[in-house]
Formats: structure tokens, C-alpha cells, sequence
């Protein structure tokens, strides 16, 4: 593995205003690396700005808005000449049973989660190939291997993103661009509080979704996760010079995911005379 020093790279990080985005941001300008974050509000990072000058661009940015993320892409390129990493992290989470979202909301959650992701790594691409390599780190979370009652349609992102990030990794790895999916866990960077939710249903109420809504309501839903140690998981990883293509970071993470993967193992093994009986 080839070490790199974080003091050495550039970084692009979506969804900087807050959350792990917002962390990551601060970690890298006090190790003294540049980035390039986006946020939806013109001053979010007015005080980082302030303290670090011109190590830190910040643009405007709706990952959902195809074009802009064309222009601040290529913008955050063109003024800082190279970008290391490219951190895919807007998202957020919708929180009900299937049942009770509205259109629109299912749509602005594949919007922003999926499309939104996508849009970066498009307009990405063409600099990462034309420098000769870099890595794609997008933010997913133990919800893209494995599933809870409630965030039906939050699963439905971040599984497509990363049946999209598996793919594109073996597309780019011949130009020298890595990806690596990363997995936090339940982790206290907000999220919980920013979930958005849809008018209940009664029908659902003794159900495993109106038993995790009564959890989440409760502060039954545990949080084991640190978010300053989920950023130190990252940012090692990058400096050390590892490219897993997931990196799972907190131990439900690890647990939920592992006895996922082996139950649809055991599974997916059961339905082996079925599925050799279909041969020509």
C-alpha cells in the first residue's frame, strides 16, 4: 500500500454543511489539506473559511440539479488544478412504512440519494481519467447491505448506489480511479433528527414499522457510532492507502450486515436444485 499524506491531497466533499461532511471538511483543513465543499447555504462554512483562506473553496450546490453539479465540478477542477478524492455524502433518510410516502417524497429521496450521487461521479470521471487516477468515496450506510422496517425507500437508495458504485469500480480501475463504498452505522451526526416522515397510518401500528417508529420516537434506537472516529476510519483509510471496496465503520454495522450476508447466503444455498433444474 502507498501511504499518502493527507497535507498532500485535495478533496471534493458533497454535503458539507453538516454531518460527517461538515467534520471531514474541518479534520482535512487542520491537517492541512485543501477542499472543495459544496452546501446548499451560501455562508454554512463562513468560519472555516475565515480560518483557512484559500485551502477552502466552497460552492453552491443541489446535487439533484444535473447541470450545476456539471459546473461546480468542473469549477472546483479548474481553480484547484487537481482533486484527489471526490466524497459523495448529501443524502438524508425518509422515514415510514412504504405505504405512507407521498410521490413526491419517494422521488425526492431517489433524487438526491441516487441521481444525486450519480451526477457527482459522472461529471467527476472525465478529470479523474485525464490526471492519470484518484478515488470515489461514496457515503452509504449499513442500510445498503441490509434493512430495518420504516426506511423502505431510504434502502431503495442506498442499494442502488451501491449496485452503481460496484459497477463503475470495475469500469475505472484501469485508469487508476478507486472506489470504496463506505458503511457508517447508526452514528450521532444529526441524521435522526433531520429524517423526514409521512403521516401515519393506523393499519401500521402494530407492526414491525410502528414498533420502530415508537422506537425512534422513544430514544429507543441505538446509537452507537461516533461520528469524529467514523471521519478518523475514512481519512486513515485514504492516508494509509487502502481501497476496500466497502468499509464498514461501527460495530452494528459490521454485526447487522455480516448476519445479513449470511442469511441470504443460507438462503440463496437453499434454492440450489431449483435453480440447477432451470438449465437447458
Amino acid at each position: 500500500m502507498t501511504k499518502t499524506p493527507l497535507e498532500n491531497t485535495t478533496w471534493f466533499i458533497t454535503g458539507a454543511s453538516s454531518g460527517l461532511g461538515r467534520s471531514a471538511t474541518r479534520r482535512l483543513l487542520e491537517r492541512g489539506a485543501r477542499v472543495a465543499a459544496t452546501v446548499r447555504t451560501a455562508d454554512a462554512l463562513a468560519r472555516e473559511q475565515e480560518q483557512h483562506g484559500e485551502r477552502l473553496w466552497v460552492g453552491r450546490l443541489d446535487v439533484t440539479d444535473a447541470t450545476a453539479v456539471r459546473d461546480v465540478v468542473d469549477r472546483a477542477f479548474a481553480d484547484l488544478g487537481r482533486i484527489d478524492v471526490v466524497v459523495n455524502n448529501a443524502g438524508y433518510g425518509l422515514f415510514c412504512a412504504v405505504e405512507e410516502a407521498s410521490d413526491e417524497q419517494i422521488e425526492d429521496q431517489l433524487r438526491t440519494n441516487v441521481l444525486g450521487s450519480m451526477h457527482v461521479v459522472r461529471a467527476a470521471l472525465p478529470h479523474l481519467r485525464d490526471q492519470g487516477g484518484g478515488r470515489i468515496l461514496q457515503v452509504s450506510s449499513a442500510g445498503g447491505q441490509t434493512t430495518y422496517p420504516n426506511f423502505g425507500y431510504y434502502h431503495a437508495s442506498k442499494w442502488a448506489i451501491e449496485g452503481f458504485c460496484q459497477t463503475i469500480a470495475q469500469e475505472v480501475a484501469p485508469f487508476g480511479i478507486q472506489v470504496t463504498i463506505v458503511e457508517p452505522g447508526a452514528t450521532g451526526t444529526g441524521f435522526g433528527a433531520a429524517l423526514v416522515t409521512a403521516p401515519v397510518m393506523a393499519a401500521y401500528e402494530e407492526t414491525p414499522a410502528g414498533h420502530a417508529r415508537r422506537l425512534m420516537g422513544g430514544g429507543g434506537f441505538p446509537v452507537p457510532g461516533d461520528a469524529e472516529k467514523v471521519v478518523t476510519g475514512i481519512l486513515e483509510t485514504v492516508e494509509q492507502g487502502r481501497t476496500p471496496l466497502r468499509l464498514p465503520l461501527g460495530p452494528d454495522t459490521y454485526e447487522d450486515v455480516r448476519a445479513s450476508l449470511l442469511a441470504r447466503l443460507e438462503e440463496h444455498d437453499a434454492q440450489r436444485e431449483i435453480a440447477y433444474s432451470t438449465s437447458a
